[in-house]
């Protein structure tokens, strides 16, 4: 189960990154902040050619680093030497991310995934590595059968789905159709996994389904990504506790 008295706080989206004061997303002086101020961190994880995590949003390079291609295409050697773009900032390994944090606020970091199935060796390691960390940590993504095979690999860690309304919100038309679209919104995807709680997207808020795990079974509710006003009120109401950015709660 997730530990509501150390994960119930607002969580830094990809760390407290503010591009004003020269903060990237997911960076070491991101989540410094985050530490500073005691907030919890959310951060994100995509696999190195050989399937070492490393603490990067996107696919591509091209948004945030001076490099072309995919991360999935090069060695971890090849990514320590990368740094994004204007700064003397390395790309985190997901080792050298806990190592930073050491336990001082609760993680909750997403397995990226495009609902294809996951380079193999990626969910191992991560599984390794979370279980063998000693702070409040726990996992989540989009894909439940992502998270299902973190149940198999290491069940102890608390595990969550992200969900949004994905009749409205589908970034995967490709790969989500009308009927699993309907699915994945209603959480009818989520029994392997056995989820802990579920983190859902603050725009699509509330919904009957969102209400019934938070209300009739237990479940923590996590919001993302809020930035507003209006959006802090409905994490406020229909949520236990807010993934936000852009702003200092």
């Amino acid at each position: 189960m997730l530990d509501r008295e150390k994960f119930i706080r607002p969580i830094a989206h990809r760390g407290l990154h503010d591009l004003k004061v020269g903060r990237i997303e997911n960076t070491g002086p991101a989540f410094l902040a985050a530490i500073e101020r005691g907030y919890g961190i959310e951060c994100d994880l995509q696999p190195a050619s050989d399937s070492t995590p490393f603490v990067f949003h996107d696919r591509a390079f091209k948004r945030l680093v001076d490099a072309d291609g995919l991360i999935d295409e090069r060695t971890p050697d090849a990514i320590a030497k990368l740094r994004y773009r204007g700064q003397d900032t390395p790309i985190l390994s997901y080792a050298a991310f806990l190592e930073l944090v050491g336990g001082r606020v609760p993680l909750v970091v997403e397995i990226k995934s495009d609902f294809d199935a996951p380079k193999a060796g990626f969910l191992e390691a991560i599984a390794t590595m979370t279980a063998a960390y000693p702070g409040p940590i726990c996992l989540k993504s989009f894909d439940p059968a992502v998270m299902a095979r973190i149940r198999t690999l290491a069940p102890q860690i608390p595990r969550g789905i992200i969900a949004t309304d994905y009749t409205i919100h589908n970034w995967w038309p490709n790969k989500i159709d009308a009927a699993r679209a309907i699915s994945l919104t209603y959480l009818l995807e989520s029994r392997e996994a056995e989820p802990c709680f579920f983190s859902y997207h603050v725009r699509a808020l509330p919904t009957p389904v969102t209400r019934f795990t938070r209300e009739a079974l237990g479940l923590p509710l996590f919001t993302w990504t809020v930035r507003s006003e209006r959006e802090r009120a409905i994490a406020a109401k229909w949520a236990d506790a807010p993934v936000f950015e852009g702003y200092l709660p």
